[in-house]
């Protein structure tokens, strides 16, 4: 078995796979009265013959190390991940390799930190590490397929 050491989510790190979501930097206004930020167009939805739509997932928390047996990708649209508990989740991609996942990465996110994978993109399965695993996702509604999995003959652990 492999073993993957999770990096600190980080844009530059991410940028190939996905966007991250969060409230780092300068505000693009505020609303509200003076009482509210907004962060405005942190992700770039990328759906292709379907609508966006606005899910609820509540995943079993898992632990590292963690065992790494397949991915999954989504041709048809991106896939925004929104823990709404405060708590760091693991996010493991990959690059396409002629149809395959290539080496994953592993990345751990911080506290108020979300992620949006791209269209296309390998990932591994929603892995909070707290309970409850309750995330909003955005992420392509319609027909046809869009998910393709691949297992892994030999799993990869992920540590921290």
């Amino acid at each position: 078995m492999q073993e993957i050491k999770a990096l600190s989510l980080s844009k530059k790190a991410f940028a190939p796979f996905g966007d991250i979501l969060d409230t780092q930097g300068t505000p693009d206004r505020i609303i509200n009265h003076g009482k509210c930020e907004r962060y405005n167009d942190l992700a770039k939805l990328d759906i292709l013959d379907g609508l966006a739509g606005v899910s609820l997932f509540n995943a079993v928390a898992r632990s590292l190390p963690y065992q790494l047996n397949m991915m999954e990708r989504h041709p048809l649209g991106s896939q925004a991940f929104i823990p709404m508990i405060n708590e760091p989740f693991l996010i493991t991609v990959a690059k396409d390799h002629q149809g395959h996942p290539d080496r994953p990465q592993a990345f751990l996110s911080s506290p108020g930190q979300a992620v949006n994978l791209h269209r296309n993109i390998w990932h591994g399965v929603l892995t909070p590490l707290q309970e409850p695993g309750l995330f909003a996702v955005i992420d392509r509604v319609g027909a046809g397929s869009n998910l393709e999995e691949v297992f892994f003959k030999t799993p990869y652990l992920i540590t921290s």
